[in-house]
């Protein structure tokens, strides 16, 4: 299979080719030039126009600013295993070449025009954005693993250590025990020759046997000291050690914490124009009410973003927000109702009227986020493909230089509270009991991984809800963990109820899901809805540890198109369009054996398949009013 390197290289090269046979006034010298500006391009990234001059209206950077605290690389989950591909977001990342390519060839190509010449400038700058944060963030995660393997030997060297102190402490006590009892003991018992007697000649025998426990006894205790001097030597290398392993784990997070300053300094030189067309990249349409409520979310977002571009406003970096006394040129501090400053965020005037200005960090992070809109939810995942609560707030927030722990109750207790009547766009929300987390948009809005309708998308704030502001510094100790009530699933999901449930979810009809909503089965092109793959994926490999193959699937999701073909393939078999328990991405249909009832594959199916959320339901057991022992469903829906 071609690598991504490799693919990327092919696209480059065509395009290239591309370019210049437009270009067949080039000298030969120009040609080359071309080549040599290809072959320097990063993967991903294409060389950016030098930045817009900043009017005056917008901010005067002051002298740079010690970066707060709270800017922490908090641990973060391994990369969990996703349920999709990832080879569609390596193509999409690849495939930014042939779109980014022009912009590198018209720094050494005369008269071939700039981004600004075309439309596609600020879409462009916004996708190399998107490309490069991405690149950004695989680093960053490279990098938390070395450091976290970084940190797992200096606990080790530190184990080690107390081990080697532990043992030396023994070995002094034995030879100070031993050096005691020679000090207290009588002359006749160190030197038991002193004991002969030439008037006693029959004393002469125990005399010698005495002399000979204490010649063994010397030796014992010379060997303590010996010993002692060799657990002395261990320590001192387990404490050099030690001291090794520190400096290996300052080494790696330093490398680390350099990758979120990158990406801040990035971010920080987004324009507005460029971080709003990257909230409307590549969304996945939703359904009905909740596409609607999603778009709204979207364009009132860009409609802002737009105001300060028009005014020539660019939100400063979150360092600059923290002295409320040296703010950014043309900001002032952002006051409460009760007239008490808002950490974090500033205000500027546009026409007669106050406007907050958040950090550009914040902007960069909600923005990403909107970018994620209906993609899948999946219980431990981070992106980019699938998510869950955490993972999307924690991966939103990455991608504007800030590290978050993995799950919402870390990110509530290292987070710096605010009170939700100080709410502003970006903070992190948290449900009751801090089971459920995501960004606040303003008006009540959240944007966040839902377990309840399985995407990516925009939801009401619930009452009572708690929140975190990212930029601010750590609080001093970690906040009070949150209250758990009912107990539910991942991210406050429901827990399922006994019996036959409703099919739908995500507001879709049956047969008109996205595929792009759904997580793919790793054969042909069967998917299912994502916590279903993630059962069958399960299911799958116990069952090739039973029988030494995976499961065989014929049939999985159908969409309209696909049933209407099998219903005019097979009208008396197959269900009426649009009716299909298959439309709502629940059901698979097996074969292996699995297909012929009573066999041992279907009856380890039987015994098995609960395990993983899969059910036969009456009607296509045997017996039933219409068998098919090769049909069986994700819960009872039918």
């Amino acid at each position: 299979m071609v690598s991504a390197r490799e693919a990327q290289a092919l696209r480059e090269a065509l395009a290239l080719r591309q370019a210049l046979a437009a270009r067949p006034d080039l000298t030969p010298e120009q040609v080359a030039a071309a080549r040599a500006a290809v072959a320097a391009r990063k993967p991903t990234a294409a060389k950016r126009p030098a930045p817009k001059k900043r009017p005056a209206a917008a901010r005067k950077r002051p002298a740079a600013k010690k970066r707060p605290s709270g800017t922490r690389p908090a641990g973060t989950r391994a990369a969990a295993a996703r349920t999709g591909s990832s080879w569609s977001t390596r193509l999409g990342v690849v495939a930014l070449s042939t779109l980014l390519l022009p912009a590198a060839l018209a720094l050494v190509l005369p008269g071939a025009g700039t981004p600004e010449d075309g439309p596609q400038d600020v879409t462009t700058l916004a996708l190399t954005a998107r490309s490069s944060l991405l690149e950004q963030a695989d680093t960053y995660h490279q990098l938390e693993a070395r450091a976290g393997q970084e940190r797992t030997a200096l606990q080790q060297a530190r184990d080690a250590e107390g081990a080697a102190r532990a043992a030396v402490a023994a070995q002094q006590h034995a030879v100070g025990t031993t050096a005691a009892a020679l000090y207290r003991a009588p002359a006749t018992s160190r030197f038991p020759v002193l004991g002969l007697s030439a008037g006693d000649p029959s004393s002469t025998p125990d005399v010698l046997f005495r002399a000979a426990l204490a010649d063994r006894a010397e030796r014992a205790r010379e060997e303590y000291v010996v010993r002692a001097e060799r657990t002395v030597a261990a320590l001192e290398a387990a404490q050099r050690r030690v001291a090794d392993a520190e400096a290996a784990v300052a080494a790696a997070e330093a490398e680390v914490e350099a990758v979120l300053s990158a990406v801040r300094r990035q971010v920080d030189g987004l324009g507005t124009d460029v971080t709003g067309v990257l909230a409307g990249l590549g969304p996945i349409p939703a359904a009905g009410e909740q596409q609607a409520r999603n778009q709204a979310a979207v364009q009132r977002w860009q409609q802002y973003l737009a105001g300060l571009t028009a005014a020539g406003i660019e939100p400063p970096a979150a360092a600059e927000l923290t002295d409320l006394a040296d703010l950014p040129a043309g900001l002032s501090p952002a006051l409460d109702a009760a007239g008490q400053p808002i950490p974090g965020v500033a205000w500027a005037v546009i026409g007669s009227s106050p406007v907050t200005v958040l950090p550009a960090e914040t902007v960069a992070a909600v923005s990403n986020a909107f970018s994620q809109l209906g993609k899948p939810f999946v219980a431990g995942t981070a992106g980019p493909e699938t998510y869950d609560c955490g993972g999307f707030t924690a991966a939103s927030w990455l991608l504007a230089g800030y590290a978050l722990p993995a799950t919402p109750q870390e990110q509530w207790t290292s987070g710096a509270p605010v009170p939700v009547d100080r709410l502003q766009v970006g903070d992190l929300v948290f449900s009751p009991g801090g089971q459920d987390v995501g960004l606040y948009l303003g008006d009540g809005d959240v944007l966040g991984a839902s377990a309840a309708t399985y995407q990516v998308g925009v939801r009401s704030m619930a009452a009572d809800s708690t929140a975190v502001r990212v930029p601010l510094a750590a609080p001093a100790e970690p906040n009070a963990a949150l209250a758990v009530g009912e107990t539910t699933g991942p991210c406050g999901a429901p827990l399922p109820q006994p019996g036959i449930a409703s099919p739908e979810w995500g507001g879709w009809s049956n047969g008109r899901i996205p595929v792009q909503a759904l997580c793919q089965l790793g054969v042909y092109q069967h998917a299912l809805r994502c916590d279903a793959a993630a059962g069958y994926a399960q299911m799958s490999d116990a069952f090739q540890a039973q029988f030494g193959t995976p499961l065989c699937i014929t049939d999985s999701y159908r969409s309209v198109g696909s049933q209407m073909a099998a219903f005019r393939a097979k009208p008396k078999l197959a269900a009426v369009p649009g009716t299909s328990n298959h439309g709502w991405a629940l059901a698979v249909d097996l074969c292996g054996g699995i297909n012929i009832a009573g066999t041992p594959q279907w009856t380890w199916m039987t015994a098995n398949a609960g395990r993983f959320g899969f059910v036969q339901p009456a009607w296509a057991a045997p017996g039933g009013e219409k068998p098919e022992p090769w049909h069986w469903e994700y819960g009872y829906i039918s």
